[in-house]
């Protein structure tokens, strides 16, 4: 017996547009509502049941682009447009999505994106960690009325993929390789057979069409809860790669920090893009474990030195920089937090970031400023 979960829907709130919000990171339909409005209005191409804009909509969105009317849509990712095509395609077929990449690498991100330009939520949401229950996946229960009156429609809790299968809508599940391997287990027979039992009420739903999942995974965590093979099958996988050159990576942060930057009234990127691309390229050598001229080897820490976290440092020094300096973002500003970036483990990596400040920083003329903050906050 099916059973239909209309009640289980929830109205996705958002400000009229335009109008000035205290949330401090907006859902991505409520941050991007007018590019998502405008390529809507001017997508002519077929759509998939229940999407609400076409693949290559989607795509548009994602890696931007400028439409017939001169709308200029945002680039989201900066990364190769086949494997955004292959991501997008996934999800217009029965088979799930699986983002794999080193942390960094844009997973989380590029999930909530893709949720809210198929489905225009990005809010069903399934957050892994250790301690996530099967619950969490398929259903809970209301206690008070599960004691009361026993098991009904009315005591159960539908998870986000519950509610996206019973809408046609896309769930997410975020680091699904930490989540316990019999949790995760529980997602075969809903992405198999889109269906999930409900056994203490002899009945099940049943996903309707424009329902898919989209599941992230760190490549650094293999080993901690593998997949099985079994529901390794029911994902097609897209590897996510760090950006491949240091100008991407220096586009990536700066538009991503000036996102932030924005949200919390901090001076503007361009004023330190100098800084930002130092930053960048000493994460890029210490990663890479060579120097970005070829000539010198270096070795590498203990950290991934992601393209995330020179978004934080970058910001955390734009911080620095707007409250306790004359708002433009210097050496001196982003040393601290390269600092704590790159020297994970006391012991091993702070002698790698010495060797690297004085056989390579040091030898670079135009970065005396940055080698004298650096070993100032280093002593």
């Amino acid at each position: 017996m099916s059973v239909s979960v209309d009640a289980m829907s929830v109205e996705a709130s958002a400000s009229p547009e335009n109008e000035p919000t205290e949330e401090l990171r907006p859902h991505a339909e409520d941050a991007f509502a007018a590019e998502l409005t405008a390529l809507a209005a001017q997508d002519d191409r077929p759509r998939p049941a229940r999407w609400k804009l076409s693949p290559w909509a989607v795509a548009t969105y994602l890696l931007g682009g400028t439409l017939p009317d001169g709308t200029v849509i945002t680039p989201k990712y900066v990364g190769p447009r086949r494997l955004v095509e292959v991501a997008v395609t996934t999800l217009a077929t029965d088979r799930a999505l699986l983002l794999l990449g080193v942390p960094g690498t844009a997973k989380t991100w590029v999930s909530e994106h893709l949720a809210a330009a198929v489905s225009g939520d990005s809010t069903l949401l399934v957050q892994g960690t250790a301690g996530t229950p099967e619950e969490a996946i398929r259903y809970g229960w209301n206690y008070a009325q599960l004691l009361a009156n026993g098991p009904s429609r009315d005591a159960l809790v539908p998870s986000p993929v519950m509610r996206a299968m019973a809408q046609g809508m896309t769930a997410r599940v975020e680091e699904l390789t930490r989540i316990p391997a019999d949790v995760q287990d529980t997602l075969i027979t809903i992405l198999s057979e889109k269906t999930l039992p409900i056994p203490e009420l002899g009945q099940e739903v049943q996903a309707v069409r424009g329902f898919n999942l989209i599941a992230t995974a760190n490549d650094r965590d293999r080993g901690v809860n593998d997949l099985s093979s079994a529901l390794r099958r029911r994902f097609n996988t897209v590897v996510l790669p760090l950006p491949d050159s240091v100008e991407a990576e220096v586009d990536i942060v700066s538009r991503r920090v000036d996102q932030i930057g924005r949200s919390l009234d901090l001076p503007a990127v361009p004023e330190g893009v100098d800084e930002i691309r130092r930053v960048v390229t000493v994460f890029r050598e210490l990663r890479d474990g060579i120097t970005s001229d070829g000539r010198t080897k270096v070795k590498s820490p203990s950290g991934t030195l992601s393209t995330a976290e020179a978004i934080s440092v970058i910001t955390n020094g734009l911080a620095l920089a707007a409250h306790f300096g004359d708002g433009v973002l210097r050496a001196g500003d982003v040393a601290a937090g390269i600092l704590g970036a790159v020297v994970r483990d006391p012991a091993a990596d702070r002698v790698i970031w010495q060797e690297y400040l004085e056989a390579v920083v040091r030898e670079r003329h135009d970065w005396k400023d940055f080698y004298r903050a650096c070993r100032e906050v280093s002593a």
